[in-house]
């Protein structure tokens, strides 16, 4: 069984192309920092509201990075909301993309090509070896957003996390995505740790929206 975060990166893999989609790599690991938070809480190791992050149950996992995070927030001297550990988990695993992308070369979902392009440029490529979990996660999410079906649980989290993260026009055709955002903003707002990874996704592209028009960085 994947994790929610291993699920994003799945869908967030051009599976013709086997490179990642066009995004910021910034945004997408506070997305996969905010799947780590949702796991958590899903396993009630922590609990959150809209102004604190508690920590239920720190007994080890066995997963390393689950058990570090599980280790900053027993050691951080006070309480804080969810969007500070998201920042903090993303600062903290400075590449989390790859280790959850190696999870699934290990599990044998996709695999790993390395080459160079004219000869000079090195360039990384993960093309699908098997598309079963990822045809289950996508006929899972059309199922819930175009029907009035109640979303459980680890269905709210992975919709919020499409959403967070701009996966949806990945998933629904041009003629749906009306009606699916609609419903995918409706399902989001059950989530409130989904909804801090929006927000610190957002105040990210802020970030870089004001760097580019100061001339900081070039767009």
């Amino acid at each position: 069984m994947l994790s929610f975060a291993e699920e994003l990166i799945l869908l967030a893999l051009d599976d013709k192309k086997g490179t990642f989609l066009p995004m910021s790599l910034m945004s997408f690991e506070s997305a996969l920092a905010g799947a780590i938070l949702m796991e958590l809480a899903l396993e009630n190791k922590i609990d959150t509201d809209l102004d604190r992050l508690i920590l239920i149950n720190d007994e080890k996992t066995g997963d390393p990075i689950y058990d570090e995070v599980l280790k900053m927030i027993r050691e951080h001297s006070k309480e804080e909301n969810a969007l500070f550990w998201v920042k903090e988990i993303r600062n903290r695993f400075s590449n989390l993309r790859e280790v959850l992308t190696e999870r699934l070369v290990e599990k044998g979902i996709i695999r790993e090509e390395k080459k160079k392009i004219l000869g000079l440029f090195p360039q990384t490529r993960y093309p699908v070896v098997n598309d079963s979990e990822e045809v289950a996660i996508r006929q899972r999410i059309r199922q819930i957003v175009l029907s009035n079906e109640i979303p459980e649980p680890k269905d709210i989290v992975i919709i919020s996390l499409i959403k967070s993260c701009g996966l949806t026009d990945q998933i629904f055709s041009s003629k749906e995505l009306k009606q699916a955002s609609e419903r995918i903003y409706q399902i989001s707002k059950m989530d409130l740790i989904g909804q801090s990874v929006s927000k610190a996704i957002n105040e990210l592209q802020a970030m870089v929206n004001s760097a580019v028009s100061f001339g900081v960085i070039r767009a």
